[in-house]
């Protein structure tokens, strides 16, 4: 038996966790991805049939693999995180920012300051972050400066300089922000003290600032020094306010990371909030582009694996959804309840709230990509094998069986298509018959886009149950048209989808957008519909009770009636009641039409 050179490649991959690549004939990167098992997951590719169009379409380029092999899972992730950075392969998901964020730097020097950067210079200095928002770093900045007195200038404090008198006390000093360490009126010994409960507030941890300010107050006040106690309480109170603000949870679980996922067709959103000494410091959502089908399992670990390397995270605790696997090293709970499961749900409702604001500004600046990750998303609910840019709705109103008509409303790329609306008078079928009459109309409807050769739907809405759907079907069948066009039946309870040959309906979340699309085109349907049958039905109304005056048009007569409110009362008018509203002429024609009668 011949083997093909992918074949054999496939057959002699190693049975270890690893990262794997596919290359295509021009040795171009299309994918990367990681693996407990190298050979049984590249095999799942080359085995199985792909209902993703997108994967088949990668499977097909797919001429060389090329592998590395890892000691565990957790190396795996990280070098699989590695390389889709720099290979930037086509069909992996994309990671949607690559922005430096602002750090908080405790400089490494005699008297150290602290600011804010975006550059991490390695000379020994404390970086605390980065922050994914500048208000935090703001608002932490300001929180310090308003604790503590540190210096702003950027002399350089050391003993020689200070003995040697090379400075003078500035403004800062006057103005009491800074307690002049220049001058030698500050020793490093206390400056330090503050910066190490800086440093404790920079990790979350506010219990010994807090402790420490609350003992000095108490000393103060104990010395009758009553100004300078309520200095320090403004202090306590800015700190108790700032640690409220944060806090969400309770300090029982202390250095955690949370990370939750809310995806859809073409885009996921991971959001991750870290808890440290029981409060949240930071909170980031990441953008995920999909590629191929892959899944939240996949999607998760990979945005766990790229935040955590982002941002230095340690904890050893991670809260998440579902089950992942993060090697040994890491552990994942999944909270059914309590505080954890709080906190996850304050995650996912963060990366709910992102993902709306971003298909709000999708929608203003780029509505294609709108329409199409609507349609993506259409298509899978509703299990099309096409995105349905062009739908039909089929509505049928006969009121106690008079005048039957039908309605055909359309909607293109999701959007009602008003000049291609359609109304049908029943010609074949007496008296009310649901099902014969859609059978009519869809027949007349499909034959005539045919004769016209104009474009069909990809998708046809009945509305109503299985009856009205399979007499749609009978009409499709007999154009030849069967299977070439999806055609699902609407229930009156809406959520209930009924498909040919599928006794079991599908329902649909009742918050999904696909539903709101389907409930557009069924009130639109029904609108038009009955529109127009109130029309046809006030026409007939009138021809049957006065159409045979001589001489007297269908306009007249509404404008009449219209006036009169009723034929019986225009019988018992006046000539001259009559010509005030129509003009003489007409006038004696109708009374005398109705004398004669």
């Amino acid at each position: 038996m011949h083997m093909t050179t992918l074949e054999l490649q496939i057959q002699t991959l190693p049975e270890n966790p690893g990262v794997y690549q596919y290359y295509d004939k021009e040795n171009k990167i299309l994918y990367v991805g990681k693996a407990k098992n190298l050979k049984k997951r590249v095999q799942s590719y080359f085995t199985k049939n792909h209902e993703n169009y997108k994967t088949a379409v990668l499977v097909k380029k797919i001429v060389t693999i090329k592998h590395i092999v890892v000691p565990t899972e957790t190396d795996a992730l990280l070098l699989e995180n590695n390389l889709i950075k720099t290979l930037q392969p086509r069909y992996n998901v994309l990671l949607r920012d690559d922005k430096t964020y602002p750090w908080i730097c405790i400089k490494k020097e005699a008297f150290p300051r602290v600011f804010t950067t975006r550059k991490m210079i390695k000379d020994g200095s404390e970086y605390f972050g980065p922050y994914t928002s500048f208000k935090t770093v703001n608002t932490l900045l300001e929180l310090i400066r308003e604790l503590y007195t540190l210096r702003t200038c950027n002399f350089d404090l050391s003993v020689a300089n200070i003995r040697a008198e090379k400075y003078k006390v500035c403004l800062e000093y006057h103005i009491g922000n800074c307690k002049g360490g220049c001058e030698g009126y500050e020793t490093q010994e206390n400056y330090q003290k503050q910066i190490t409960a800086i440093r404790e507030i920079l990790k979350g941890n506010f219990k010994e600032s807090l402790k420490d300010f609350k003992n000095h107050m108490k000393l103060l006040s104990s010395e009758m020094k009553f100004e300078e106690a309520q200095k320090i309480k403004d202090k306590i109170d800015v700190l108790e306010n700032y640690q409220a603000k944060s806090t969400i949870i309770n300090p029982k679980i202390t250095n955690i990371d949370v990370f939750s996922i809310i995806s859809d067709e073409t885009m996921a959103y991971v959001n991750f909030l870290q808890i440290s000494h029981g409060a949240i410091i930071r909170s980031h959502t990441l953008e995920l582009k999909k590629k191929l089908d892959e899944t939240n399992q996949e999607l998760l670990e990979l945005a766990i694996v790229e935040i955590r390397t982002r941002f230095f995270l340690t904890s050893t605790e991670i809260v998440a959804p579902f089950e992942i696997d993060l090697g040994d090293k890491i552990r994942v709970t999944v909270p059914k309840l309590g505080d954890k499961k709080e906190i996850l749900n304050l995650s996912e409702r963060n990366a709910k709230y992102y993902r709306l604001e971003q298909l709000k500004q999708i929608k203003i600046v780029d509505p294609e990509r709108h329409t199409n990750r609507i349609m993506a998303q259409m298509q899978k609910d509703l299990r099309l094998s096409v995105a349905p840019r062009h739908i039909e709705c089929f509505d049928n109103s006969n009121i106690q069986g008079t005048n039957p008509v039908s309605a055909c409303v359309v909607f293109k790329d999701g959007k009602a298509s008003k000049k291609d609306y359609r109304h049908f008078n029943i010609r074949t079928v007496e008296g009310p018959n649901d099902f014969a009459s859609m059978e009519e109309v869809v027949y007349r409807r499909y034959k005539r886009l045919l004769d016209e050769k104009e474009s069909l739907p990809q998708l046809i809405i009945i509305d109503g149950g299985k009856g009205q759907l399979s007499s749609a079907l009978k009409s499709l069948e007999d154009l030849g048209l069967r299977g070439k066009i999806a055609i699902i039946g609407i229930a009156k309870r809406l959520e209930e989808l009924f498909y040919p040959d599928d006794p079991i309906p599908l329902y649909l979340d009742k918050k999904s957008e696909t539903l709101k699309i389907i409930q557009q085109l069924r009130n639109e349907a029904h609108r038009f519909g009955i529109t127009h049958h109130r029309d046809k039905r006030s026409k007939s109304a009138l021809n049957s009770s006065v159409e045979s005056i001589p001489g007297i048009g269908e306009k007249t007569m509404i404008t009449l009636i219209s006036h009169f409110k009723s034929v019986k009362r225009l019988k018992e008018a006046t000539e001259s009641e009559i010509s005030s509203i129509i003009g003489l002429s007409k006038a004696k024609k109708i009374s005398d039409f109705y004398k004669k009668e």
